[in-house]
């Protein structure tokens, strides 16, 4: 057994190593060759090797509102000609993203871009490459310079970049533009938990608690020696189901590097085959919990695990977790299936941490029943409701099966299952299962019902209250306690317009000028509030009206500035205070717009910068220190904060008393 926690030790500590290269912010290194096509042809080759778990994008070009596509900028020069323009060396994966609302391509590991120079003898040619790379929780955009001789001489030299991949105008946009599946960690791990307190209340999982009690009650030694026991009993249901996983994910890592194994988990995450097995295996599971069939392991594996239980020391206790996990498998299969499943976002440390989540608590009451038996004469007796939680799940599995169809059809454009269709079936799932606990429907396994029990009657109003909320989406209401779940609101063939569009400006507000907001002619704020795109502009107005500056660090990419504004400046009150007591002005960091010259800004280590968002995102990072998105900043008369600046926050009462406090700030003379 020391050998078996050696192993297990060596595995947890390599997975812990592995941990920091994940949180790198320089995720793409460059470099260049030079080919020699013909006489007086030379394809240079610019090549970005993308860390694990990151993407960067192709060359688009997308428009406003989309990500930040890969370009590449050279400068004009005699001695050279440029033969057509930028070009792929490979196909990017392509899809539909629902946060974007348009379809992407992104590279993952490497990424290869290719531009034909003519020249008759040696030149050398400079060009600037501005990209971003993205992962789950981070977006960051850098510019590389290059300065690439070509010629006979230089023809297949490979050359490096002139600097590091990331400068003062780096910037890192918060949980923009991932490809993943919608969630976050903790999300994941709660979901877990949920699944596991359910899973104990199944007719596979529930009567194994009587045989533990059992087991242990046989067992001879001291109290010391008995809660010992208990405790590795606990251990190795942990271990049984947290251990595989994170071995073959382990394994996978070794093998191909962290590169491999998120282009797995991306590939599982957003490929047509693997969703449409996964919608398979979830219909599958529902019949199963219905009653239509048993998912059960060989009865002989099952057999020969319980019989080696019966040895005495430690590895009759691991056999007796083994017999647990494989008897109750039937039940807890469908649903490890679903969390592991649920889980798989590209991360590849998610799954291990989701499972292990789980296992906790499926083995914590077996561990406190093995602690103390006595506890068992308070337990319910088995009966006809551990079936009709087993049906409750299927009803569920049902519901839960439909995203995965949902995602490939997004991504594949097949239109099987738009908007209305998609919750037409889930109104009709979550009907169908408030009929079955009002017992107006029954299964194969069912027991009689000769009355409705408490416990039955509010679940089932439970669930026909989510039914009721559900049936306005169907005419186009937004339903954003679903957004994570439904597809997008594009895909909907019909939308009533009743209130849904953007509420306008009060008459007398005057956030802005009528004429003049430079940029306003390719930049909008949004929710119809009116405001500025140039910090100097805004500062000008707002002392001439005596209001305060709301700065706003956004970005085109930002998912979480996009779900500030959908979820708390929409609040009546919020957008009550950035209407009538500040003058908004919106900085976006990942804009591509060329300035003027006149505006152009030289950083300190003397490198000039002429777009929008890299001069937005240096003053960001050389005033605040900061090169996140969204963050906001409420200034006064002395170019200073009111009050301490703000980041991504969704709790809508503290932004509306941030708001408050610098009106209250600038009024007394800040």
């Amino acid at each position: 057994m020391n050998s078996f926690f050696k192993r297990i030790l060596t595995a947890c500590v390599a997975i812990a190593a592995a941990l920091p290269s994940w949180a790198q912010l320089e995720p793409v290194k460059w470099s260049t060759e030079v080919k020699e096509l013909e006489a007086g042809l030379y394809q240079i080759v610019f090549t970005a090797a993308v860390d694990g778990g990151w993407h960067i994008y192709d060359l688009g070009p997308y428009e406003l509102g989309g990500p930040m596509a890969t370009s590449f900028e050279f400068t004009p020069d005699a001695s050279y000609s440029l033969e057509g323009g930028v070009y792929a060396l490979a196909e990017a994966h392509r899809e539909f993203d629902p946060i974007y609302e348009m379809e992407i391509g992104y590279y993952e590991g490497k990424a290869q871009f290719a531009q034909n120079v003519r020249c008759d003898g040696a030149a050398s040619v400079a060009v600037t490459a501005d990209w971003m790379a993205c992962n789950d929780m981070n977006c960051v955009t850098g510019d590389n310079d290059f300065s690439i001789k070509v010629g006979a001489a230089e023809a297949s030299a490979p050359a490096s970049v002139d600097k590091p991949a990331a400068d003062e105008a780096e910037v890192a946009v918060s949980a923009a533009g991932a490809v993943s599946s919608g969630g976050s960690l903790w999300g994941y791990i709660l979901s877990a938990i949920g699944w596991a307190l359910v899973a104990l209340l199944t007719p596979c999982v529930f009567p194994m608690i009587p045989m533990t009690v059992s087991f242990f009650l046989k067992g001879s030694g001291s109290p010391a020696a008995g809660r010992f026991r208990a405790l590795m009993y606990g251990l190795f249901i942990v271990l049984l189901y947290t251990v595989p996983i994170g071995v073959i994910i382990l394994i996978t890592w070794l093998v191909g590097g962290d590169v491999v194994t998120a282009d797995i988990f991306n590939w599982l995450a957003t490929h047509w085959l693997p969703n449409i097995i996964f919608f398979a295996v979830f219909m599958i599971f529902a019949a199963s919990f219905f009653g239509a069939f048993e998912i059960v392991l060989p009865e002989k594996l099952v057999n020969d695990s319980d019989a080696k239980a019966d040895k005495k020391g430690l590895a009759g206790i691991f056999f007796m977790a083994l017999t647990l996990v494989l008897v109750s498998f039937s039940c807890t299969g469908p649903i490890v299936g679903s969390v592991l499943i649920q889980s798989t976002s590209g991360e590849f440390w998610t799954p291990i941490i989701t499972m292990f989540a789980f296992s906790v608590v499926f083995a914590l009451p077996f561990t406190l029943f093995a602690l103390f038996p006595s506890w068992l004469k308070k337990l319910p007796k088995s009966g006809g409701w551990l079936n009709s939680v087993k049906v409750v799940l299927g009803f569920v599995e049902l519901a839960l099966g439909l995203k995965f169809l949902s995602v490939a059809d997004q991504t594949y454009h097949w239109g099987i299952l738009d908007r209305e269709v998609y919750l037409a079936l889930w109104i009709v799932i979550f009907s169908l299962l408030g009929l079955y606990l009002l017992g107006k429907l029954r299964f194969k396994h069912d027991s009689d019902m000769p009355y409705l029990s408490v416990t039955r009657l509010v679940l089932a109003i439970v669930t026909f209250a989510f039914v009721v909320y559900m049936v306005p989406g169907m005419w186009g209401a937004p339903l954003k306690a679903l957004s994570g779940y439904m597809p997008p609101m594009q895909t909907q063939d019909f939308v009533m317009a009743a209130g849904g569009s953007a509420p306008s400006a009060p008459s007398g507000a005057a956030s802005a000028p009528e004429t003049g907001v430079k940029y306003g002619d390719v930049l909008k704020l949004p929710l119809g509030l009116e405001g500025f795109f140039d910090l100097e502009q805004a500062e000008a107005y707002a002392a001439e009206v005596g209001k305060p500056l709301f700065i706003d660090f956004t970005g085109h990419g930002c998912v979480n500035c996009r779900e500030m504004e959908a979820r708390v400046w929409s609040d009546p009150r919020v957008l009550e205070l950035l209407r009538n007591e500040y003058v908004i002005v919106a900085l976006y960091a990942d804009d591509k717009l060329k300035v003027d010259e006149s505006d152009w800004v030289t950083t300190d280590t003397g490198k000039v910068l002429k777009t929008l968002g890299k001069i937005n995102s240096y003053y960001a990072l050389k005033t605040y220190g900061v090169n996140a998105q969204p963050y906001y900043v409420l200034q006064g008369r002395d170019g200073k904060p009111l009050v301490e600046p703000r980041g991504y926050d969704l709790d809508v009462d503290a932004f509306v008393q941030f708001l408050r406090s610098g009106v209250e700030a600038y009024r007394n003379g800040k």
